[in-house]
């Protein structure tokens, strides 16, 4: 049996190391062990091979025990060891913003003046800011999007339909994964459209389903997001919304997003990562896609997002019906999304990674 050490000891993408968890449960051509910081081990909530870890730790774990490929979950600091990682190992990372990945050295010393100056100062002096280059052009390069793939990143299948049993509800739940920020999603429409629901309510235009729940289901980040939402809320009378102050637990997410009709992802095309230009579906990928596969959901999408997944929905003008139209189609989530087919997939690219 192979063995493969997934580190994970940024802070982010503890959804990626669950999903990384879940799927590889029950292989019987690997063994993972899983070195995650404090935090991601309290966000991933499960036992097993799972040491704590940090990056003044990591390369010691690494020396006791011989693994045939390291996976690193996230390279968004701590790039001075992470380089020292893939030059001793065979290594793949996982790279979640394509143009910071191409970054040179010089684009990198620009950013650190744009914003966060004092933050983007200990990458430099501290954390190796300008091994960067070095860390990607040496490992193996992982994308969890289709979509991304080229000939220099390689996809790497995580997410599977978990097939929940949906409750039929009156009530067309339409939940907004992700945490609640202008940066990455455009909520100022999508409170302009509630405002307008509830206005057709009020005079009479009403959709056949009266029974409507819209569930903002991320923490509220800023301050002016915060006080739209609670000024909406106050507001309303006929449609109702739920939103969260603080970090949303693994036993709410799940619960809520079982719940949902469809998915509402609001995404914005263009966002940044480290002062660079990222695109969604171009350079970036959406937790959203692998929301909608594990939970089974169909999901609407801006209508300028290009997508060949059957259950990625281009939103509408009448968005409203066709929430209430997607509340009653499917889509055959368990033929390319189950368990089974899923890890046969994740084990052949895994193979490959420790046979190049």
């Amino acid at each position: 049996m192979k063995k493969i050490a997934y580190i994970e000891i940024d802070n982010h993408h503890a959804e990626v190391a669950l999903s990384f968890m879940e799927i590889m449960e029950g292989s019987q051509q690997f063994s993972v062990d899983y070195y995650f910081s404090e935090k991601i081990k309290k966000q991933v909530g499960r036992e097993g091979y799972i040491f704590v870890s940090d990056s003044s730790m990591i390369i010691d774990q690494l020396k006791e025990k011989k693994y045939d490929l390291i996976v690193i979950g996230t390279v968004h600091r701590f790039f001075n060891t992470f380089q020292a990682i893939v030059q001793r190992y065979n290594t793949a990372v996982i790279a979640h913003n394509l143009n910071f990945v191409k970054a040179s050295k010089f684009g990198l010393f620009k950013n650190i003046f744009k914003e966060d100056m004092i933050y983007r100062l200990k990458l430099w002096l501290k954390e190796g800011l300008f091994c960067v280059p070095k860390v990607y052009e040496t490992a193996k390069l992982l994308v969890l999007d289709e979509s991304l793939l080229s000939e220099e990143y390689q996809f790497l299948p995580i997410f599977y339909n978990k097939n929940f049993d949906k409750t039929n509800d009156e009530v067309l739940t339409v939940v907004i994964p992700g945490g609640v920020s202008q940066k990455r999603r455009d909520y100022k429409k999508v409170i302009s459209k509630i405002k307008e629901l509830e206005n057709q309510f009020k005079v009479g235009e009403v959709l056949e389903n009266k029974l409507i729940e819209f569930v903002f289901l991320g923490k509220v980040v800023e301050k002016d997001e915060l006080k739209e939402i609670t000024d909406l809320e106050r507001a309303l009378e006929y449609v109702n919304i739920t939103y969260f102050t603080e970090r949303v637990s693994q036993t709410d997410f799940e619960k809520w997003m079982n719940k949902a009709d469809v998915l509402w992802c609001p995404i914005q095309r263009n966002t940044r990562f480290f002062s660079q230009k990222e695109v969604y579906g171009l350079t970036k990928m959406t937790g959203n896609i692998g929301d909608a596969i594990k939970y089974g959901k169909m999901a609407v999408f801006p209508a300028d997002y290009h997508s060949e997944l059957g259950f990625i929905v281009p939103e509408q003008k009448d968005v409203m019906t066709q929430f209430q139209k997607l509340k009653t189609s499917s889509f055959d989530f368990q033929t390319d999304y189950n368990k089974a087919t899923v890890q046969a997939k994740l084990e052949k690219i895994l193979e490959g990674l420790i046979s190049i």
